[in-house]
């Protein structure tokens, strides 16, 4: 049984919570503004009550746009990650290529470099076009090559002495167009590579070996569909 006390106290306490879900039925019909909460009710709650009905009024294109603005620099960033160069301007009956092996004749052999550069240059034009790497000599382009140049020179001093290193690697690059002979040409590519003068050439070339090859290649392969 229930006492009259505690009788008096349940109606007093659900009077009291009918009065404040009102009052909170009330906010949500017309805003923050026109709406006065108990005092009991704190700021913290006041503010995400605020918040989440003056979002839920807000018209549909407004919330449209607020989520578009938050998007877009997501979207910037991918498309800044994953951006490649135009080579849109191969012509449709170019379908096939082939990569000759680059021969080195430069007067320092690396024995690293022919095969690499060679190898690395065809899994990038496969990869970064719609052309068909062969081994056939009718082959619409047809791409060779020689390392002519592989030279050390020193490119800074300090305190009367050698600090850094520069290490240039040249290719001589023959490429021929079977469909198009106007657009064959020779051209010599090149790329400086600097390191401490106080590494050994062997050393230097196991630190720059993956930026050695991937610098060249690419080079060549822009020499090749970009015409720089």
């Amino acid at each position: 049984m229930i006492s009259r006390n505690e009788e008096y106290k349940l109606q007093v306490t659900s009077s009291r919570f009918q009065g404040f879900r009102s009052k909170v039925l009330n906010f949500k019909a017309k805003g923050p503004a026109t709406c006065n909460l108990p005092r009991h009710v704190g700021v913290t709650r006041r503010l995400k009550l605020a918040t989440r009905f003056t979002v839920g009024r807000l018209p549909f294109a407004v919330s449209r746009f607020l989520i578009a603005y938050c998007l877009l620099p997501i979207a910037l960033l991918f498309t800044g990650c994953y951006s490649f160069k135009d080579i849109g301007s191969i012509p449709q009956e170019v379908k096939t290529f082939r990569v000759n092996y680059i021969e080195n004749r430069a007067r320092y052999i690396n024995p690293q470099l022919s095969p690499q550069i060679t190898d690395k240059l065809r899994q990038k034009i496969t990869g970064q076009t719609r052309l068909t790497g062969v081994q056939t000599d009718d082959a619409h382009y047809d791409i060779n090559g020689q390392i002519t140049g592989y030279t050390v020179t020193t490119a800074g001093i300090s305190n009367q002495q050698a600090a850094t290193q520069r290490l240039t690697v040249t290719v001589h690059l023959n490429f021929k167009n079977n469909l198009d002979q106007t657009k064959n040409f020779e051209a010599d590519v090149s790329r400086n590579f600097d390191y401490s003068a106080n590494l050994t050439i062997s050393q230097a070339e196991a630190q720059l070996n993956e930026t050695i090859i991937k610098n060249v290649v690419d080079e060549i392969f822009n020499r090749i569909f970009s015409n720089w």
